[in-house]
């Protein structure tokens, strides 16, 4: 499936095709808020991290869900990282 990503690397949106199986990713029911992540996908030696909105996924290089214990908390405090310290911005028109 064609997803566009927020890739902070390249410091833009970038279209990819990503395939959401049980074997490459973690789902979480339990999001405390809309804000909460929503899912954790593995993909080509990276993580695709997803908020539970409407929010584009944040793709990060050279770190998996193994990289991180598959856990909700680890992925909630890497994706805050990225936001706070200004590695990347959503734009505008994932609002």
């Amino acid at each position: 499936m064609e997803t566009t990503v927020c890739n902070p690397q390249k410091g833009r949106l970038e279209t990819i095709d990503v395939e959401f199986t049980t074997e490459n990713t973690t789902w979480f029911d339990d999001c405390e808020d809309n804000h909460g992540i929503f899912s954790i996908t593995d993909l080509r030696g990276g993580i695709l991290i997803k908020e539970a909105d409407y929010t584009h996924p944040l793709y990060l290089y050279d770190i998996s869900r193994a990289d991180i214990g598959h856990d909700h908390g680890r992925a909630r405090a890497i994706h805050t990282q990225y936001l706070n310290e200004g590695y990347y911005e959503q734009p505008s028109e994932a609002w």
